[in-house]
């Protein structure tokens, strides 16, 4: 199939494009890297009057460290943050998580904000974003707001964000100290979207006891969701003591929107979702202890 008629624009600021979005009302609709967005017009899953391209707005790209916080431009390619070195640094988890995203020649044209704005619950750096805890940056002809990764995603392929608003930039915490991070994610096959995967993030105190832990989780809700159960019950504890396939098992509490589709049933989602964070918390607590 071919998509319906649209108007291209291309601005050349974020000014521009947010007047652009302003003008145009509920009719337009923001183009990144267009990996998701281009193949829902093709099917007509998704109809639109106007494309803004923000592609070549020079603003949006880059990573820049700005203290305790890494902050990632939203048309910052995928390709690009995999090989940063301040997101290597900085932010070993969103570096981690990127070789899941597709394929290559996705990740050279899929950018970061793409991803967060498009809000698929099976996707990698919206998870990661709400384990980390992440603010956004939103621009509007009415200035610019930030608002938490937890009050960002509202539903499948939904998000707070107004209909005049613009995703500029991500900034997430940057972890110091006794720390280590892990991805796991199952899928059919290498490149197709996740049944369920697990990012998580832990840091240690010197008594080898947990401080803080994040535990993300994709392919389990209509937005991705927190293993928040598990993370509580791990703070104050000793990494060692923690049964990984316990904790796996915790996180999948209180999850009420696991779906069922051909790809596979909740209960099977579930088993997987365990697994994979039992998985990805055994390499983050090697990695914060050192083992």
């Amino acid at each position: 199939m071919k998509p319906s008629a649209f108007a291209y624009h291309r601005p050349g600021s974020v000014d521009e494009a947010i007047g652009l979005l302003h003008d145009l009302g509920d009719g337009a609709k923001v183009l990144a890297g267009g990996q998701s967005l281009i193949p829902m017009l093709a099917l007509r899953l998704a109809v639109f009057d106007d494309l803004i391209d923000i592609g070549g707005i020079p603003e949006l790209s880059g990573v820049q460290r700005r203290g305790d916080l890494l902050r990632v431009g939203a048309t910052t390619t995928e390709a690009a943050v995999e090989t940063d070195p301040d997101v290597l640094a900085c932010c070993p988890l969103l570096a981690r998580c990127t070789p899941y995203v597709g394929h290559f020649q996705i990740r050279n044209r899929g950018t970061v904000g793409g991803s967060i704005a498009h809000a698929d619950p099976a996707a990698e750096y919206p998870a990661v974003a709400l384990a980390l805890d992440a603010t956004l940056e939103l621009a509007s002809p009415s200035g610019t707001r930030t608002v938490g990764a937890r009050d960002f995603f509202d539903g499948l392929w939904s998000t707070t964000m107004a209909a005049d608003e613009m995703l500029v930039a991500t900034s997430f915490p940057i972890w110091s100290g006794r720390c280590g991070f892990g991805f796991e994610e199952f899928a059919r096959r290498h490149g197709d979207f996740a049944i369920a995967g697990a990012a998580v993030a832990v840091e240690l105190d010197d008594d080898d006891r947990v401080r803080r832990a994040a535990i993300g989780l994709i392919g389990l809700g209509s937005t991705p969701e927190r293993g928040t159960a598990a993370e509580a019950e791990a703070v104050g504890t000793r990494g060692g003591e923690i049964d990984a396939k316990a904790l796996g098992a915790l996180a999948m509490g209180g999850l009420s929107a696991v779906p069922t589709d051909l790809h596979g049933s909740a209960e099977f989602r579930l088993r997987i979702g365990a697994t994979m964070v039992a998985r990805a918390w055994t390499t983050a607590i090697s990695e914060a202890t050192g083992d």
